[in-house]
């Protein structure tokens, strides 16, 4: 079982490229909604409350551990490392590597939460490539937007293009989503950018890592073409039912049976 982390719905696109890469792995996956969104939270407070579902996760017997969320993985990605047996895959390495490989001029953007931002990690990330230039900027209203379920028009269009202005006068030529509530305005962000520009989502590159990782340790799950498809766990900290509304825009109707994770 696969075990991943987010601080509300948004991880739920890595949950989806996991299980169309892995179909025949389970997921057992906790939004910490109680305490979404974790952008503005310091980063404290985030390292705290991530590895405190980290912990019942990692004790739950999963094989590996997937944080699914920018802010919670610049926050606490060593001491996850460091603290559990089992291998632990985060969302902002994976982008980074695929956007040092896809640039074409050296130029590359990031997009994230103003707690991704603020907290420079993929800058950091990015460090093994400093012939690089990137240019972050923070986009706090996405996530809402998203979450009501605007994804498309007008309204959404003027903001996204207000926020790549930046990017836009330093020339990138490839963009890292880094949120994972962001791949559901792709078609928006591409719409401002142009087409010249490369969109990276974190989330399918995250997908990758999951691939590589299990193959590496052997621990994937052998496909049975008889066997029923795996039951996933959906567990939120908060109520249940408003991130049901919320991850059927995610995940359809794949997302049933939600339950509320009682925290000791």
């Amino acid at each position: 079982m696969i075990g991943i982390l987010d601080s509300g719905v948004g991880g739920l696109t890595v949950a989806r490229a996991i299980m169309d890469q892995l179909p025949a792995e389970r997921i057992r996956y906790v939004g910490d909604t109680a305490h979404a969104p974790y952008g503005p939270r310091p980063i404290a407070e985030v390292r705290r409350l991530a590895l405190s579902v980290l912990d019942d996760l990692a004790a739950s017997g999963v094989s590996l551990l997937v944080i699914a969320c920018n802010t919670a993985s610049a926050a606490c990605l060593r001491d996850a490392r460091e603290r559990y047996d089992v291998p632990v895959v985060e969302v902002i390495v994976p982008a980074v590597r695929r956007a040092v490989a896809t640039t074409r001029n050296g130029r590359v953007g990031v997009i994230g939460t103003e707690g991704t931002v603020r907290s420079r990690a993929y800058e950091d990330a990015f460090g093994a490539a400093p012939d690089l230039t990137v240019t972050s900027v923070a986009c706090p209203r996405f996530v809402d937007f998203v979450e009501r379920g605007v994804t498309s028009g007008r309204q959404v269009l003027g903001l996204a293009e207000g926020y790549v202005e930046p990017l836009q006068r330093a020339g990138v030529d490839t963009v890292v989503l880094g949120c994972t509530h962001y791949p559901l305005l792709t078609g928006v962000l591409q719409l401002a950018l142009g087409d010249a520009v490369t969109l990276v989502s974190s989330a399918e590159e995250t997908a990758k890592d999951v691939v590589r990782v299990l193959t590496e340790a052997d621990l994937l799950t052998e496909p049975d073409e008889n066997a029923e498809p795996p039951e996933h766990e959906f567990l939120a900290t908060g109520a249940p039912e408003p991130f049901v509304r919320l991850a059927h825009r995610f995940l359809g109707p794949t997302v049933t049976g939600v339950r509320r994770l009682v925290r000791t």
